[in-house]
C-alpha cells in the first residue's frame, strides 16, 4: 500500500501562490510588522504558514521595490521590529493581481463545473 500524501495538513502550490496578493493586500489596508502578517495570513484561511516563507516573500517583494520596511524603534517592549508597507510599485502590482486573480477565478468556476 503506497502512502497517501496527507492533503489537510500541507499546503498546496495555489496556496503558496496566493501568498503575493494576499500580502499586497494586507499591507495595503495597513504598515503592518511580519508576525501581525503570520496571524493574518491564517485569519484569511491560508492555514498556517511557517514563518520563514512568509520573510522570504517580503524580502523578495522589498527587492521588487513593491513593498518597504523600517525599523520600528517605538517598542516599548522588546527588540525592535520592521514594519512593512506598500509603495507605489506595490500598488501597480495589486492591480495586476487583481486582474489575474479575476481570470483565476473564472477558471476555477469552469474547472469545478465540470466536477460530477
Amino acid at each position: 500500500m503506497r502512502n497517501q500524501p496527507d492533503f489537510q495538513q500541507s499546503h498546496t502550490p495555489l496556496t503558496i501562490a496566493m501568498l503575493e496578493p494576499a500580502l499586497l493586500i494586507l499591507l495595503k489596508e495597513q504598515p503592518r510588522h511580519g508576525y501581525t502578517l503570520l496571524s493574518d495570513i491564517e485569519e484569511l484561511g491560508m492555514g498556517t504558514i511557517h514563518p520563514s516563507v512568509i520573510y522570504r516573500m517580503l524580502r523578495d517583494l522589498e527587492r521588487l521595490a513593491w513593498v518597504q520596511s523600517i525599523w520600528d524603534t517605538d517598542q516599548t517592549q522588546g527588540p525592535p521590529r520592521r514594519t512593512y508597507s506598500l509603495t507605489d510599485q506595490g500598488e501597480e502590482a495589486l492591480k495586476f493581481w487583481q486582474r489575474e486573480l479575476n481570470k483565476s477565478q473564472t477558471l476555477i468556476n469552469k474547472i469545478l463545473g465540470r466536477i460530477p
